[in-house]
């Protein structure tokens, strides 16, 4: 600007661009450093002069060495203001500050500058501005000395030179070059915090990457923007983002209103604008600024209607082909339909229509009126208002209409994909890194295994094309399908099995990435997108198949059992089930996989093995560890069990304090948090689990189970106990869920011949133990209202008739009798509540707590019970 020009002239010899003539040339002169005032007292200051090895003198003002000619005075002044500093400026003295000479002591070769302009330091030096926007010569008149006292230069013009723009406002020739050309916008507080708050830091520079940012100028910094004709929750997010963006909100009759963003679905003519130069522009201008971070030149988005306003006759002929005026025409072809169909009861067209299938219908295929928009002409199909029509073709079957229909509503879909994959995906892999709104990782989880679809139906399109073009009542649509139903079945399963993951990964980016949800916006106003989000495009590939299905049953219905295409339309429809059932049972698998690697993710030192593709998640239930044995955790422990096809994973559950801190060697899943909610104990493989043993419902003993498993020793078996929490009432139905997955795993169908059923006192279940204080915190803990009993491994101390009825326990497989546990439990005369009409049956008490066998000796308790244990396994 001319009055930045002037400005810039009236700093006189302070503001020049150029090395004064007069300058101290160092060939010419002896150099030597003055300090003055009280830095001669600074004994690190006068280390740094002496270093330059040129003489360091003292001075209260420096006045005795101002007319020394025959000497080159350097002086080093702590205030760059006052009367002594403005005498030396006036004397063209070479005046530096504390923190310039000892930013220049740093270098190698030390060298003293030869300039006349005082340096206080170098925080700018290499910096080369360019001002636009300022017409209060006021702020030049301050903002010039401190960039050329920080080591920066000034020029009048916009060249290859400048390095930085400073604006006072988003607009202009200046602005539009600067962002052409990536030249970093800044605003006059970048100069003020630069001198005001890190004038004495050594190792500051302006020019830094992240204190830049903090002082760029937000793209509608000055703007004053109206909204008109969106939607109120529209109006009120893009008002956020206008404020966050620096702008202001106004109204339409304000006369210092600069742009009025208007929405073109709604606005059909071009509002009158009481403000002179305020621009009328699109929607799409507004949210491209906040994804590019400037305010992009407004005559590339301006109003249609706007355009026509102020563009020549022959340029508005020039231009009715733009995408701009055929949206008006539309707006207008839609407001002349609307207004025949309120003057007309019913539409003739309706009655003419012979298609079996309904607009409606159409729309509730499809799922979205995206299956009805306009798209290139094909044979028997022209042009009629926004979307195509069939000609009035005479002779066109109802079997050809629908064909019609499917090739219409492929070739929409294969445009939908088209835009994704240019419009998205092609546009944000080919953006530059330091302007890329996602990253690798996540441009692959949410395009990644998009491609394949969209390669397969711009086959299948093609194809049907062709079969349209030479179009007789026998050529087949069944055998187009058949054909491809492999790369189908190929295609689908990566994006459908991952689809919700997917949708994830696009929310979490949307609101947590400021461009992108711009970007997105922006996208979403082009008439590609038919205003719909990328989300709503990326859920039609879901749709598709069953709308292909839906469109192939209705063609066998109007094809006749004599043509050959009858046949091929029945095998196709059954391909398309089995790509179906492919993707659903894969979809299944998959969503194993993912629930594996959450578990893996949740337990801390988890074995990486876990997650296996051979391996599937089955169930968990959260318990209390009642024995004490070796192998797993201390007894009242709590616990986490999970089920998988082939192992049983053994987890202590954390404290709350303890998920405070998690570990940092977790692996993190995309969305997920990374913290540790179990710890892992043991996993053991469900062959090593030789029986499951379901203990007898008592007041004092609920939802008791144990499991009897093969140590790695061949001499030594353990059995541990467990108390289901409350939290999983129903003991029965998991304990066969467990039985039935170690059935599977052994490919054996008799799941019950690895439940046994035992009374508390057969596996000493001591209920005392529920007055053992630490026991009972623990149960308070898991909220649990079992009575806790105690158990035993196997060990050295066992009796050996109680380790020989334990080993033939374990193995269901190896008994010589052959019993089933609900025989073998009879003829032990302990069986559980399942089993009382068995004991009934035998004659015997069918009491609650059948009478054990009479013993000539009392033993002792611990005897005792060891004892029953050993007669009850021996049956077993």
């Amino acid at each position: 600007m001319d009055e930045n020009n002037a400005q810039i002239q009236a700093q006189g010899s302070v503001c020049s661009d150029s090395t004064a003539e007069e300058a101290h040339k160092s060939d010419d002169y002896d150099r030597r450093i003055c300090l003055i005032g009280g830095l001669a007292n600074d004994s690190g200051l006068q280390s740094v002069a002496e270093s330059f090895e040129v003489p360091v003198v003292h001075s209260q003002d420096g006045r005795e060495y101002m007319n020394d000619t025959a000497c080159c005075t350097y002086y080093i002044i702590d205030n760059f203001d006052g009367s002594l500093f403005n005498s030396l400026c006036k004397c063209r003295q070479i005046i530096l500050g504390p923190p310039a000479l000892q930013q220049l002591g740093r270098k190698d070769p030390k060298e003293l500058p030869d300039n006349t302009r005082p340096l206080f330091n170098l925080a700018m030096r290499g910096v080369v501005v360019c001002f636009t926007g300022f017409r209060n010569k006021d702020v030049l008149t301050k903002l010039v000395p401190l960039i050329h006292h920080m080591g920066g230069s000034i020029r009048r013009d916009m060249t290859a030179k400048v390095t930085h723009l400073i604006a006072n406002s988003c607009g202009g020739d200046k602005y539009q070059y600067a962002s052409t050309f990536k030249v970093p916008v800044m605003n006059l507080q970048w100069v003020l915090d630069s001198w005001e708050q890190n004038r004495w830091d050594l190792d500051f520079s302006a020019s830094q990457e992240m204190f830049m940012n903090i002082y760029r100028l937000k793209p509608f910094h000055g703007a004053k923007v109206c909204f008109l004709g969106f939607p109120e929750d529209e109006e009120h997010h893009m008002t956020e983002v206008l404020l966050s963006n620096g702008g202001t909100v106004t109204t339409l009759d304000d006369p210092n209103c600069s742009h009025v963003v208007v929405d073109e679905a709604s606005v059909v003519e071009r509002p009158d604008v009481t403000g002179p130069r305020a621009f009328v522009v699109k929607a799409e201008w507004f949210w491209t600024s906040v994804q590019k971070e400037c305010s992009l030149d407004e005559k590339e988005y301006l109003f249609d209607d706007y355009i026509e306003h102020i563009v020549s006759p022959a340029a508005r002929r020039d231009s009715h082909a733009t995408p701009s005026s055929a949206s008006r025409r539309k707006r207008k072809r839609l407001h002349d339909t609307l207004q025949s169909l309120v003057q007309q009861t019913q539409s003739p067209a309706l009655h003419k229509r012979r298609s079996s299938v309904s607009d409606a219908g159409r729309l509730s295929v499809s799922g979205s009126f995206l299956d009805c928009t306009a798209s290139p002409a094909e044979p028997g199909i022209v042009e009629g208002g926004d979307a195509q029509v069939e000609s009035p073709r005479k002779n066109v079957t109802t079997r050809q209409q629908v064909v019609l229909e499917l090739l219409e509503t492929e070739k929409n879909y294969v445009e939908i994909l088209r835009t994704i994959v240019s419009l998205f995906k092609n546009y944000l892999e080919l953006m530059p890194d330091e302007e890329a709104l996602l990253n690798n990782t996540e441009l692959n989880l949410i395009f990644g295994k998009l491609p394949p679809i969209y390669e397969t139906h711009v086959k299948i399109l093609d194809e049907l094309r062709w079969t349209i073009a030479h179009w007789h009542e026998e050529r087949s649509i069944g055998n187009i399908i058949i054909k491809y139903s492999t790369e189908l079945q190929r295609a689908y399963p990566p994006f459908i099995n991952y689809f919700e993951e997917m949708k994830e990964v696009l929310t979490s980016c949307d609101q947590s990435k400021p461009r992108f949800h711009a970007f997105l916006k922006a996208m979403q106003t082009k008439p590609e997108c038919g205003r719909q989000s990328l989300q709503e495009l990326m859920i039609r590939p879901v749709q598709r198949l069953g709308s292909i299905s839906l469109l192939l049953k209705d063609i066998l219905k109007h094809t006749a059992k004599t043509n050959p295409d009858h046949a091929a339309v029945e095998k196709a429809l059954a391909a398309l089930r089995e790509v179906m059932a492919h993707i659903n049972e894969d979809k299944r698998k998959a969503e194993g996989q993912v629930t594996l690697f959450n578990i893996f993710n949740e337990i801390d030192n988890c074995p990486p093995d876990i997650v296996s593709s051979h391996r599937s998640y089955i169930t968990k239930v959260e318990v209390v560890q009642l024995s004490s044995s070796e192998g797993l955790s201390s007894k009242g422990s709590s616990l986490v069990l999970f089920v998988f096809s082939d192992q049983l994973e053994v987890c202590k559950k954390k404290s709350k304090t303890t998920m405070k801190s998690p570990s940092a060697s977790g692996f993190q899943l995309q969305g997920r948090p990374n913290v540790k909610l179990y710890k892992h104990v043991k996993m053991m493989n469900l062959n090593t689990i030789k029986r499951v043993i379901d203990i007898k419902e008592t007041e004092a003993c609920q939802k008791v189970f144990s499991l009897v498993c093969k140590s790695s020793e061949e001499s030594k078996e353990k059995l541990f106990s467990f108390a289901m929490t409350d939290e999983y009432p129903d003991k029965v139905g998991f304990l066969k869920l467990l039985t039935r997955t170690m059935a599977n795993n052994v490919c054996s169908a008799d799941a019950d011949k690895f439940m046994a059923y035992l009374e508390p006192q057969q596996l000493d279940i001591d209920t005392n133990d529920i007055t053992n204080g630490t026991l009972s915190k623990y149960l308070n803990f898991a909220k649990s209202r079992l009575k806790v009993g105690r158990t035993f491994s196997f060990n050295k101390s066992t009796p050996s008739k109680l380790k020989r009825a334990v080993s033939s326990m374990m193995s269901p497989f190896g008994s010589s009798t052959n019993l089933t546990p609900a025989s073998q439990l009879a003829n032990m005369r302990l069986a559980s509540y399942s089993n009382i009409n068995e004991l009934a049956n035998n004659g015997e008490n069918s009491d609650e707590s059948p009478p054990t066998a009479p013993m000539s000796v009392q033993p002792t308790r611990k005897a005792k019970a060891a004892s029953l244990g050993a007669n009850a396994f021996q049956r077993l």
